[in-house]
């Protein structure tokens, strides 16, 4: 399976199981002691960061939405420009990242 289709797979896998959920469940702990919400916006900002430096522009922050419940279409977006403009190793990195995110979520 090529890089951008093993990141596509396990982008659509991670929102798949979470996209329904609540603030309380996106509130609550995950591993290694973080919120779940906070844990998927650091994926949300490691993912940022490759895509600036894949394009040649500077890295900014992500926005920290007010509503948990965005966390999943942030994800989509950032990945989509990744697939788009980084590398394939660097695609590969994230897909490994999304799969171990969505194994720490479970």
């Amino acid at each position: 399976m090529p890089d951008e289709d093993q990141l596509g797979a396990a982008v659509r896998k991670l929102v798949g199981r979470v996209s329904h959920w609540t603030p309380p469940r996106w509130a609550a702990s995950g591993w290694p002691g973080a919120s779940r919400a906070a844990l998927m916006h650091d994926l949300v900002q490691w993912m940022a960061d490759r895509c600036a430096e894949a394009e040649g522009r500077p890295v900014l922050p992500v926005p920290r939405l007010d509503n948990d419940l965005a966390l999943p279409d942030q994800l989509q977006v950032v990945a989509a420009d990744l697939r788009r403009f980084a590398p394939p190793a660097v695609r590969a990195d994230a897909a490994e990242r999304v799969n171990a995110l969505r194994g720490a979520l479970e």
